[in-house]
């Protein structure tokens, strides 16, 4: 099911993949949508969309000590259980671009964000999505991650190529 999405929100969901790392990926051949989370072994990418890639167990191993395991996945590294659930609430039938975009979108509007993209905060947006995306600032993670002023810069860059 295909949605439409405003520049402001594409933009900031281009975003989100640029700095997870998806969008650039070495492997990814569908703009990040088929990678999965860079483990010990290096990077990875899955070609079957109709069902999370872990969504029947397994994990990546991305640390060794302490061992921490991740199950994130697609374009916004989802991790396989908050998949499940959205999968339930939403209604999507597989783990395609458009199901992984629409999971997103309900994170984000989750975080009251939608309406701060709209209004160009996207310090704001940033700032609220950050406990979902561990590339963001001003979250626990320990995963480094980008500064808030390189974000917005990125975003207003890509924002005014795409003529927005």
């Amino acid at each position: 099911m295909a949605i439409t999405i405003d520049v402001k929100l594409k933009t900031f969901l281009s975003l989100i993949s640029w700095s997870e790392g998806t969008s650039i990926a070495p492997l990814t051949k569908n703009l990040g949508y088929d990678v999965i989370v860079t483990g010990i072994h290096g990077p990875s990418v899955f070609t079957d969309y109709t069902d999370h890639p872990f969504a029947h167990g397994g994990s990546v191993q991305f640390h060794l000590n302490p061992p921490e395991f991740s199950t994130a996945a697609g374009r916004y590294q989802v991790l396989a259980h908050y998949f499940e659930a959205y999968k339930a609430q939403l209604g999507l039938p597989d783990f395609s671009p458009a199901s992984q975009d629409r999971v997103a979108i309900q994170q984000i509007s989750e975080r009251n964000s939608i309406h701060l993209i709209e209004q160009g905060n996207i310090a704001g947006a940033i700032t609220a999505c950050s406990n979902i995306w561990a590339s963001f600032p001003g979250n626990d993670y320990g995963q480094g991650g980008h500064s808030l002023a390189g974000l917005v810069a990125k975003y207003t860059a890509d924002l005014a190529a795409l003529g927005g």
